[in-house]
């Protein structure tokens, strides 16, 4: 079985600044990490391959500093891994970026086309959601979003069984192969990696394609021009000025600590006090 898993290289949330005056975001200085969502996608490929046999090919579009978090993925235990990096590619949005990964599958796919396609729920610097089912709309895949578990995988079959979050609790689905899979957070821990996967991660020489490479000619489609997203302002958010009411809970029972949360609220929202009067409540 041959699994393709798209990650990205994001900046670290807890150390993202914004610029006080231009308030765009300021990345120099801060580090980079895998998309934490997409761990969880790259160690169910894993599973995948130790439980059915095959291959994990890892594939990110960004800078050549992007090459960084492929290089981390094959530490992990993943088999190869493609970085996709063209100034072509610079300020795309979910549309063009999934235009360009489904292009750079399309191409990895002439080798062995890929059963499976796993992607994270979500980047948390974009936080769309978007480019897993893109990707899937453009390659004509079966799509399966919000999945929490891989039940099984009958490749003579060509199906899959999965458990996916829903509104109204879980759902069990099966569908066919080939399929793309985006996964949520929480439903599995990533592996250490062995001694051995690290040091053929620190050899491995990773291609990296541009757009020619990937098989691309419509460049219109990529980067800014292939963006229809315009993002007006990044600011951050203003800081509250009032700090929060500690009510102390040591030595009280529940109903003594209900009784001073509500007197307290009342204390502090005056017309709440007065509504309630006025409709009986006391």
């Amino acid at each position: 079985m041959h699994i393709v898993v798209c990650i990205k290289q994001v900046p670290d949330s807890a150390q993202i600044r914004v610029h006080p005056v231009t308030n765009t975001i300021m990345r120099q200085g801060v580090p980079t990490i895998i998309n934490p969502y997409d761990l969880f996608a790259l160690e169910e490929a894993l599973k995948l391959r130790d439980r059915y046999g095959g291959s994990v090919t890892v594939l990110t579009m960004g800078p050549p500093m992007a090459k960084q978090a492929l290089e981390k993925a094959l530490a992990y235990g993943a088999d190869q891994a493609v970085l996709l990096s063209d100034r072509h590619f610079a300020g795309s949005d979910t549309l063009a970026t999934s235009f360009a990964i489904s292009r750079a599958i399309t191409k990895i796919g002439r080798g062995r086309a890929p059963e499976i396609v796993l992607t994270g729920k979500q980047t948390i610097d974009g936080d769309t959601a978007q480019v897993g089912p893109g990707i899937a709309k453009r390659l004509e895949l079966q799509q399966l979003t919000y999945v929490t578990k891989i039940v099984s995988v009958d490749l003579h079959a060509r199906e899959i069984a999965v458990e996916r979050r829903s509104e109204g609790g879980t759902q069990m689905l099966k569908s066919r192969l080939p399929c793309l899979i985006s996964v949520l957070e929480g439903v599995n821990a990533i592996r250490r990696g062995s001694v051995a996967d690290a040091l053929r991660a620190a050899r491995s020489k990773i291609p990296t394609w541009g757009a020619a490479d990937a098989g691309i000619e419509e460049l219109v489609n990529c980067g800014l021009r292939g963006s229809p997203t315009v993002v007006k302002r990044v600011f951050a958010p203003t800081p509250r000025a009032e700090k929060a009411i500690q009510i102390e809970a040591i030595e009280k029972d529940s109903g003594q600590l209900a009784d001073d949360v509500i007197a307290s609220i009342l204390e502090h929202q005056p017309a709440l006090e007065a509504s309630l009067h006025l409709n009986g409540v006391t």
